[in-house]
């Protein structure tokens, strides 16, 4: 058992949109991402979605409409909703996500951007 500093964690990698896993709770994950401009739309059937944005603004957008998220706060996407993460003006925005380990990086979509192994850190 030992501290996790999440900022040393965030040094450790550049590559954007990919999970970085720096730990398990039970059957679910934590993980960081480093995400700028936009990201697919997709769902998670079976398991909710926490992001917590630890630097710079996401703009969770929804079908019906979009959520500022600053840093500082957390939004929790419900299972099955449809949801796409972005930026904008090419801010890289740093977050951290709680979610179930059965959890698909893309929900049910498979496209170039899916990861289907995290990097643990």
């Amino acid at each position: 058992m030992k501290a996790i500093n999440i900022h040393e964690k965030f040094s450790k990698f550049d590559k954007q949109w990919h999970p970085h896993r720096i730990a398990t709770v039970d059957d679910n994950q934590i993980y960081l991402a480093k995400l700028s401009g936009d990201f697919i739309w997709h769902s998670h059937e079976d398991e909710d979605e926490l992001f917590h944005v630890i630097k710079g603004t996401l703009y969770m957008k929804f079908r019906d409409k979009t959520v500022t998220v600053q840093s500082g706060e957390i939004i929790v996407v419900p299972k099955g909703v449809e949801h796409s993460p972005s930026t904008k003006n090419n801010e890289e925005v740093h977050v951290l996500l709680f979610e179930k380990l059965s959890a698909k990086h893309t929900g049910e979509i498979q496209n170039e951007r899916t990861v289907a192994q995290y990097i643990d850190l």
